[in-house]
């Protein structure tokens, strides 16, 4: 049976044949900075020859597969690899990117597209679910043998007629307010422009959004103009009956007036996938009640990694071959 290449100590391909009878020398150059799962190894190794950031060939390299959660693509990080003229982050988000530096060094960046769009939105809803209904805190309550000895659990809100609030209608939040439309909330949305299409109601401004709202859902990117757009003022407006779902950055938020707001009983709940210093969290959160934390993991699926992959290597093998990146990154 034929082997995919390995990396020695020093960071060069051993030479041995890949799995379709290559010899890495064959196939073109790959840097890759970020750890590699059994998977992603097999699927990557078959396809390139993989350079590591430790081989004297990583500064001649064309084209490397980055991640949100290892690199920040800065002019500083492409200062170290001069030669490279396409990048692919794992993500679908490119704030761990400067786009405007890649494209000024005519660098192509690619994003996983729309593969995460579906598993996100339906890991969204979860998470309203749960802090509306407090499952969690329910199945918390039911397995500390609470339930004998202090009675039911309150009560959750219904979900259904909630006003829900979409902070950013791309994909995502499209994909969304379409699953909370058939539990029969009433959908608005702000977002940077209005969309004449978007059936669901504009709102220039996230304050007006959030007084009009009982469910604030954050599903922006992280940009300049995104960073902490859920500020204190925001929170007040949403009120004490509000809820607030994030599963866009951490940073989207103001991390410490969330965690105050929640504290003093200023918002009602939140479901939180993303932290503004992951994987540090406000301790604080711990130990409020009706709070749903999860470890950015909305966005993982085992479908959804294998298509991550496997568009990864389709924007590779384009670029390689002189064609279009499938999910290339364009200036608006």
């Amino acid at each position: 049976m034929n082997s995919s290449p390995s990396l020695t100590a020093d960071g060069a391909t051993n030479t041995i044949t890949t799995s379709n009878g290559s010899s890495p020398s064959d196939l073109p150059p790959l840097l890759v900075l970020r750890p590699l799962s059994d998977a992603w190894s097999a699927a990557v190794s078959a396809k390139f020859t993989v350079i590591s950031p430790s081989s004297p060939l990583c500064t001649s390299t064309r084209a490397a597969l980055v991640s949100a959660a290892y690199n920040k693509v800065d002019p500083a990080f492409l200062d170290q690899y001069p030669s490279l003229q396409c990048i692919a982050t794992t993500s679908v988000g490119v704030d761990h990117i400067d786009l405007e530096e890649c494209w000024r060094r005519g660098i192509q960046v690619a994003t996983v597209g729309e593969i995460f769009t579906k598993d996100v939105a339906d890991y969204a809803v979860g998470l309203l679910i749960d802090v509306m209904r407090r499952i969690t805190m329910s199945d918390r309550y039911l397995r500390n043998g609470l339930w004998m000895s202090q009675g039911d659990y309150p009560l959750g809100s219904k979900l259904g007629g909630k006003h829900v609030g979409i902070v950013g209608l791309g994909s995502i939040g499209s994909a969304i307010a379409r699953r909370l439309e058939a539990f029969g909330c009433k959908i608005s949305h702000v977002s940077r422009k209005p969309k004449p299409t978007v059936k669901y109601k504009y709102i220039p401004n996230i304050y007006d959004l959030a007084t009009e709202s009982d469910i604030l859902v954050v599903a922006c990117s992280l940009t300049k103009e995104t960073h902490h757009i859920v500020n204190k003022q925001v929170l007040q407006a949403l009120g004490k009956e509000g809820i607030i779902i994030n599963i866009g950055r951490g940073a989207n938020i103001d991390e410490p007036e969330l965690v105050r707001c929640l504290v003093q009983g200023e918002i009602k709940g939140a479901g939180l996938d993303v932290f503004e210093n992951e994987p540090n969290i406000p301790k604080e959160l711990f130990e409020i009640g009706n709070v749903v934390l999860t470890a950015h993991q909305s966005v993982f699926t085992p479908e959804a990694i294998s298509d991550i992959i496997q568009v990864c290597i389709a924007n590779f093998e384009a670029f390689f071959a002189g064609k279009p990146l499938l999910t290339s990154v364009v200036a608006d």
